[in-house]
């Protein structure tokens, strides 16, 4: 039951509990009671809209900046991860295997923002052994929703 509420939420956070009731055939006030719960215990962490900024503003830019760590005894790079964590430039940060530790999904106004992030405040981290920044040029596809062009796919004519 929760995961199948968790499922139709994450497609559209907007359904609403009798929605979600119709579609389950739980009632109401169960799915409410449900959605209390996983919100205590912090399993719904936000609901969020998604948006195409580039629709609204061009004073956005996006970066995918690749960290190589020095793991900390006993934490890993957990520490490592909280420090990055409070910067507002830190969109998303995770841990990942390859050649880099960190994966930063970065914000900023423009690439000036995104650069004095990395080497005011990221580079300097005690255990940060050096970075790569992928700045993104073009996004077509966030968080599952293709942003620009729809999903109807062009192809050439096959000619026999």
């Amino acid at each position: 039951m929760l995961k199948e509420i968790l499922s139709i939420l994450e497609d559209d956070a907007r359904t609403t509990k009798g929605q979600i009731a119709t579609m389950t055939g739980i009632s109401s006030n169960e799915v409410t009671k449900v959605i209390k719960q996983a919100e205590k215990d912090k399993v719904i962490l936000k609901y969020k809209a998604i948006i195409n900024w580039d629709k609204v503003e061009n004073e956005r830019v996006w970066a995918l900046i690749q960290v190589k760590a020095m793991p900390q005894k006993d934490v890993g790079f957990d520490a490592i991860a909280r420090r990055i964590n409070q910067f507002p430039q830190a969109h998303s940060v995770y841990l990942v295997s390859g050649t880099s530790d960190l994966l930063i999904l970065a914000v900023g106004k423009n690439e000036h923002e995104v650069a004095d992030f990395v080497s005011q405040k990221l580079a300097p981290i005690e255990g940060v052994q050096g970075t790569v920044t992928n700045f993104v040029l073009k996004r077509y596809k966030e968080d599952g929703e293709i942003l620009e062009g729809g999903t109807e796919i062009k192809r050439q004519p096959v000619i026999l």
